[in-house]
């Protein structure tokens, strides 16, 4: 009984502590639909799939959304048309690099300015590196779940554009469109894939305010249940599995990395309080250690995949997190290795 009311209670410390982080992704992602001209994004993104990554990853630093709230905010970039390099980038990297972490982890680690600015640095490099390589699919459809890839603007062949009739009988959130000259109401236009450009011009302040609220409802609806599930899966796994086991492998380089690595996926803490958190153990684990808590915990905990379904297939799911976890494992033990 002792141990459901602890999971009882970290489940509802973990929703409370996200939730806002959510919102504020949610708010952003419609923001960018309605206020933000994709066409003017896609053409201030460098055409080099390095540097589009690169820029994914320093967009965080303008938008200070943690690890809840960057999904929303990816899936609204991609189906706006940013490059896939861009959004991976900016999904990996926006939940550390961006001020408000950035202040909590200065913070904590007062004493040690050293880790506050390899945390930035490790984190940039190693999504600007998972960035670049997704570039390399041509088309990310397919690394998408279906309702995503079908919001997704059409791909252009030749003088052709090849897309999908609309139709009221599927979910989703839908407007009239103009009317012509003669009169006519045009098609209806999914929310999803409907242009900030298309309506900014034309329709008031208030009615786009209106489809705002709109899509945040809806997306609110639809995150925030992944969200709550994610959440109790990370509040049972936390409070059934000894922590003790994790914490007593830490006396080494390689295992006190694996260690951290393993209890940041596990605990499931909102980036802008986990500098606190790996500060309990400054004093017993290594440098590299808390790097490797602080760096890939906000790429990837359990919450976190629950919300990464919501816009990737699962395969897609299983590269991010082996190539995250890879890149993680060997910069913080080069660092563990240098330090020692």
């Amino acid at each position: 009984m002792n141990q459901f009311n602890n999971a009882l209670t970290l489940f509802f410390s973990l929703l409370v502590e996200a939730m806002p982080f959510l919102i504020l992704g949610v708010l952003f992602s419609s923001a960018l639909l309605l206020f933000v001209d994709e066409r003017r994004l896609i053409a201030i993104v460098p055409r080099n799939p390095f540097l589009a990554a690169l820029t994914g990853s320093l967009i965080g630093c303008l938008f200070p959304v943690c690890e809840c709230g960057n999904v929303p905010v990816a899936r609204r970039l991609i189906v706006q048309g940013a490059p896939s390099a861009m959004a991976i980038g900016f999904l990996l990297a926006a939940p550390t690099v961006n001020p408000i972490v950035f202040w909590a982890t200065w913070t904590a680690f007062r004493d040690q300015p050293e880790l506050v600015f390899l945390r930035v640095g490790l984190t940039l490099l190693i999504a600007t590196i998972i960035g670049w390589v997704f570039s390399t699919q041509k088309d990310v459809r397919s690394l998408l779940q279906p309702s995503v890839a079908r919001s997704m603007p059409v791909i252009q062949r030749g003088d052709r554009a090849q897309s999908e009739k609309p139709t009221l009988l599927q979910s989703g959130t839908f407007i009239l469109g103009e009317t012509n000259l003669l009169g006519e109401v045009g098609q209806p236009l999914r929310l999803d894939t409907l242009s900030a450009a298309a309506i900014s011009p034309v329709r008031p302040l208030p009615e786009r305010l209106w489809l705002m609220l709109d899509n945040v409802v809806q997306e609110l609806r639809e995150l925030g249940g992944v969200l709550v599930i994610g959440t109790a899966i990370a509040a049972i796994v936390q409070t059934a599995f000894p922590r003790e086991i994790i914490l007593s492998l830490g006396q080494s380089p390689v295992t006190s990395v694996v260690a951290m690595m393993i209890l940041a996926c596990v605990v499931s803490i909102c980036s802008t309080v986990d500098a606190f958190f790996a500060l309990s153990f400054a004093s017993s684990f290594t440098s590299g250690a808390l790097l490797a808590f602080l760096v890939f915990g906000p790429m990837f905990d359990l919450k976190n995949i629950a919300l990464l379904a919501s816009l990737f297939r699962p395969k897609p799911i299983i590269y991010l997190f082996t190539l995250a976890a890879l890149l993680s494992f060997l910069f913080t033990l080069l660092i563990n290795l240098y330090l020692s």
